[in-house]
């Protein structure tokens, strides 16, 4: 958007494709993509308190998702994850891969915005969305654009390490068992297991395993 410039109906439309989600209560998404300058200059509610509830949210939702996808993990080791998930350059780069800054309504040059907005309009989001359709829609949420960014990483370094040495793909047999998904991943002469509780999540588990094993002396 451009400074000043308020939402359309076409615009909010846009932006919940982008997002993922149809928000009921439009005015949740009109405040998760208000710039704490418009609200100054016009009225009404900005971001930060969204923001504020969708960063504990995001810590929960992904500390559970790293809990059942890597169930010999120690504490330390699991935060370490969490970070690379939560931190303020992972944020920064899902706002930008998902296009969110081009539906921020804000006064002011758009320079002077700062690294702090990009990094916190996911979250902002996300709170917004827990807020109008609860856990299971701000899971869904953060799945598929911040879990789903990483596990489509992990299984792209794997095959494209795998590819590059053997000219074939890695292996994925994935089962359920118990209530949990099991994926048993071969590439190379090596295997691995990963469990989650969505194919993806033990698919990523599997394919980080292996990508490490199989890298750890080059």
């Amino acid at each position: 958007m451009n400074s000043g410039e308020d939402f359309t109906s076409d615009l909010l439309c846009e932006a919940e494709a982008q997002i993922g989600y149809v928000f009921s209560d439009k005015s949740l998404l009109k405040a998760a993509l208000t710039h704490k300058s418009y609200s100054n200059a016009v009225g009404g509610e900005n971001n930060e308190r969204l923001e504020f509830l969708g960063d504990a949210v995001l810590e929960l939702i992904v500390s559970e998702w790293l809990y059942a996808a890597h169930p010999r993990a120690e504490e330390g080791e699991l935060t370490a994850l969490r970070q690379r998930y939560v931190s303020k350059t992972a944020l920064a780069a899902l706002c930008r891969r998902a296009g969110f800054m081009r539906f921020l309504r804000f006064m002011g040059s758009g320079q002077n915005l700062g690294s702090k907005t990009v990094e916190s309009l996911p979250e902002a989001i996300l709170g917004a969305i827990y807020l109008d359709g609860g856990m299971r829609a701000a899971r869904a949420f953060a799945e598929r654009s911040i879990v789903a960014a990483e596990v489509e990483n992990y299984r792209s370094l794997l095959q494209e390490y795998v590819q590059k040495r053997t000219k074939q793909t890695p292996l994925y047999d994935v089962r359920e068992e118990s209530g949990k998904y099991v994926c048993t991943v071969a590439a190379m002469g090596q295997t691995e297991r990963g469990e989650g509780t969505s194919k993806q999540a033990a698919e990523t588990a599997a394919a980080e395993k292996l990508y490490r094993r199989l890298t750890e002396h080059s």
